[in-house]
């Protein structure tokens, strides 16, 4: 236990180390690219650090050491994007209330994600089955497809709330409050969902047991439903301060569409490889939706 603890423990180490150096190579590259729209800036520097992890990745063989970046990424990219050329002249406190959202769904995202990272050992079951897949090819693989394609995915998400942090805005109103109560209540979701589900992972007597009860008994992943929400309440906020960026609704449908056809049927057909009973729950319980069971 001892020896596995000094493991965990040296594995931690190595991710900040990556971490901080992934962060100086994004500040760099923004520093050094062309005056360009903060909007290209960011995008530029966030690739760049990208791959400053992916090279962790190939180091230590286990492109689990992106895991946390695409939860922590976003918290220096609304904080160049208020302080950057434009930000000076949005309305603060929903610039405030911006960035108080996002880093806490990103701390709380990437707690999540570290408790259950156990080290260098320890890889995600979906990269490992595309190592699988792609044998020889896994790290071009997992350059496009594990690195650049979530950072990419990420990064659109956030340009729903670039007009909020972005230029002159419309006084913090109503719509803002549902906004904020939208996000608030995602991320409570979010919380309720993991903690319940690690509580019943560790408890749980029998290996083929699933949970069924709690926030788990509204639908089959909860918790996606927690964190498509929450971008859609950050996209209100950017609606709310110019309504006029329509463009913007990329943001959350790009997240929605990552989750309702990507996420959710890969987890559902993880759990039918496992649990053949999961089936039943499919057609009975909605994937999202905190519906009544259908039939």
């Amino acid at each position: 236990m001892l020896d596995a603890s000094i493991s965990r423990a040296r594995a931690f180490a190595w991710l900040a180390v990556a971490y901080v150096v992934a962060l100086a190579v994004g500040i760099v590259t923004a520093i050094a690219v062309p005056a360009w729209s903060p909007l290209v800036v960011a995008l530029v520097a966030d690739l760049a650090a990208t791959v400053a992890v992916f090279g962790f990745s190939m180091a230590f063989d286990n492109s689990s050491m992106y895991d946390p970046y695409w939860s922590l990424a976003p918290i220096p990219i609304v904080l160049y994007w208020t302080f950057a050329p434009g930000g000076g002249d949005a309305v603060a406190l929903r610039q405030a209330l911006v960035i108080g959202l996002v880093a806490a769904w990103a701390l709380r995202l990437t707690g999540n994600q570290l408790a259950r990272w156990h080290g260098l050992g320890d890889e995600d079951f979906r990269y490992v089955d595309i190592r699988k897949k792609t044998g020889r090819f896994y790290w071009p693989a997992s350059l496009v497809s594990l690195h650049l394609f979530p950072t990419l995915w990420v990064f659109l998400a956030l340009l729903g709330a670039w007009p909020a942090l972005s230029g002159p805005g419309l006084r913090v109103g109503w719509l803002d409050l549902v906004a904020v109560a939208v996000a608030v209540a995602s991320i409570a979701i979010e919380t309720v969902a993991d903690l319940e589900l690690r509580r019943f992972m560790s408890s749980r007597r029998e290996r083929g047991a699933m949970l069924d009860s709690g926030i788990w008994a509204w639908c089959r992943h909860p918790n996606y439903l927690g964190e498509m929400g929450f971008w859609w309440g950050l996209w209100i906020l950017g609606y709310a301060a110019q309504p006029g960026r329509w463009w913007t609704l990329v943001g959350p449908l790009s997240i929605t569409l990552l989750f309702v056809a990507i996420s959710g049927p890969m987890k559902d057909r993880r759990m039918l490889e496992n649990h053949p009973e999961w089936a039943a729950r499919m057609k009975a319980k909605w994937a999202f939706l905190p519906l009544p069971p259908r039939g």
